[in-house]
């Protein structure tokens, strides 16, 4: 069987930690920001450890991403 192709999408969107987790950005970030908190606004920022029943589906689709 060939080998599987990275899905270039996902690639730009995941990254992985060094332990092998799942990293990704937050939502709710990109417009209407007038009406959000500020609070909620500082507190979007950054990324978070995706959740382990998604992570197994993205895992796939990055697979030869470090």
């Amino acid at each position: 069987m060939p080998k599987m192709k990275t899905h270039r999408g996902a690639a730009k969107r995941f990254s992985k930690t060094g332990t092998g987790k799942i990293k990704r950005n937050q939502a709710y970030k990109r417009h209407i920001l007038t009406s959000k908190s500020p609070k909620q606004k500082r507190q979007l920022r950054g990324s978070e450890i995706m959740a382990k029943g998604d992570a197994k589906r993205i895992e796939q689709l990055i697979t030869y991403v470090k």
